[in-house]
């Protein structure tokens, strides 16, 4: 969709109000369009949700417990490759019975109540969405704390407060906000300093980000530990050219990370070494360890040992104007071939057709940012190396998904650590992947607007009804 900047103050459009969020600061899922929810049984396999009473949907019609099953089973029905079916992995069914919701998996799945409270768990009007299929059109209808007055794409959203909003957010949201999007950083770079807009955030020029003074009287900057990831991910399809893991290590031995965040990103991202990041149960360093290179000469030992002719050519395919996504293609290319062990043929493709392209095995190779759904490890695990993730690199084990499953057993997830450990380390063998970045939070906003520090939660989700000021 492009970069966004903010004019206005409210919160961010959702489709509707799901049935819990997550409170600033914290990583447990509160209730929102639920007064409580709660597993039923000890092994973690039924889970209860009890509606609030008087939600409605613009419309005036009221959201009922049928609704709320309607959208899950709408989610698994669409199965969309770029969608949020993967999160629903567990899901076996949903029953409905008045304003109880029970949620029926088919494994423990400690889990579970952070997927509900993502964009997976917002409930749609079964009378505005077709059961099967995708909505046409630009029209939004949901209990949130805004509604979609108008939407114009690639262009701009304009939020309203919905008067009927009952849920998690205390005194719901106080004024209009408009959301606009940019084709490309520089865009959104120049729309901020031609002060178009009040709030940016997400994707600014690394050079801007790296350059914005927090003692600037004229803006105030906030810059936070994120969770955001990028990878690098292969396909590992027989008769493809990265199917042997041999090869992919190889990779794994020429890239350099310190070099990709100092010079593509102007140090304002951090090279990482591992699937799930910093600052997320069951982080570790597994690619260093294995990795510690770059060292040309252990990769052409393995390349040798998978007998593959040389250079081994591959197409690795980005994104147009999304980010850096074209500089640090060219990086990576540059230090692939300067080893002379691969020769690297770049293709970019507009963001939606390259989602498509990766989504259907088209793609060789290709980098995607990942930003956490929710703060456990597990949204690191399933949607990205489970057999049939989100990525579709075609890998498949049955250590992985075996580990991935046993993690899920843990009501208390500092449990879960030894199992994402040992997922790590599979992973880093396996190499369907590999971690290039770790992003971090940005958020400036004119002199006049408070509340920018809480703006962003990590999950893609803004909190705008937090700023202040307008």
């Amino acid at each position: 969709m492009g970069e966004a900047a903010t004019k206005g103050c409210g919160t961010g459009p959702r489709a509707s109000g799901g049935r819990a969020a997550f409170a600033p600061g914290g990583t447990a899922p509160v209730p929102d369009a639920a007064r409580s929810c709660a597993f039923t049984d000890g092994d973690l396999t039924t889970y209860r949700c009890e509606l609030r009473s008087g939600l409605t949907f613009p419309s005036g019609r009221e959201m009922t417990g049928e609704d709320v099953k309607y959208s899950f089973d709408r989610i698994m029905k669409i199965k969309s490759p770029v969608g949020p079916a993967s999160l629903l992995d567990t899901l076996r069914s949903v029953d409905a019975d008045g304003p109880t919701v029970t949620f029926h998996l088919s494994s423990p799945d400690a889990t579970f109540p952070y997927k509900v409270a993502t964009g997976a768990g917002s409930i749609v009007d079964h009378t505005k969405y077709p059961a099967a299929k995708l909505r046409s059109g630009d029209g939004v209808d949901g209990t949130g704390p805004y509604t979609l007055t108008s939407y114009t794409k690639d262009d701009k959203a304009v939020l309203a407060p919905n008067s009927r909003y009952q849920g998690a957010v205390k005194g719901g949201a106080a004024r209009p906000v408009e959301l606009r999007y940019y084709a490309t950083p520089a865009a959104l770079d120049t729309a901020w300093k031609d002060k178009q807009v009040h709030v940016a955030t997400r994707q600014l020029p690394p050079g801007v980000l790296a350059g914005l003074n927090p003692s600037d009287p004229t803006q105030r900057v906030f810059e936070a530990d994120g969770s955001e990831t990028r990878n690098l991910y292969f396909n590992t399809r027989a008769g493809k050219p990265l199917h042997d893991p041999k090869v992919r290590q190889a990779m794994a031995w020429l890239i350099d990370r310190e070099r990709l965040a100092a010079t593509v990103y102007d140090g304002t991202v951090d090279p990482l070494y591992s699937l799930i990041p910093t600052g997320i149960t069951g982080h570790t360093a597994s690619f260093f360890d294995d990795y510690p290179g770059p060292d040309p000469k252990k990769a052409r030992q393995l390349l040798t040992r998978a007998g593959v002719t040389l250079p081994v050519r591959f197409t690795y395919g980005y994104a147009e104007g999304r980010g850096a996504g074209e500089q640090e293609a060219a990086e990576i290319k540059r230090e692939l071939e300067a080893s002379g062990l691969f020769e690297v043929t770049l293709r970019g493709y507009e963001w939606t057709d390259f989602q498509k392209r990766w989504a259907s095995g088209k793609l060789d190779a290709y980098a995607v940012g990942w930003v956490a759904d929710f703060p456990d490890p597990d949204t690191f695990g399933a949607a990205l190396v489970g057999t049939g993730s989100s990525m579709n690199t075609g890998y498949r084990s049955k250590t992985v998904d075996r580990l991935i499953q046993d993690s899920r057993r843990y009501a208390d997830r500092g449990e879960a650590d030894r199992d994402f450990r040992s997922v790590q380390q599979t992973v880093a063998q396996d190499v369907p992947v590999l971690p290039l970045w770790q992003g971090k939070e940005y958020v400036v906003t004119t002199e006049d607007i408070g509340g920018g520090q809480y703006l962003s939660d990590g999950t893609g989700v803004f909190r705008l009804w937090s700023l202040t000021g307008i």
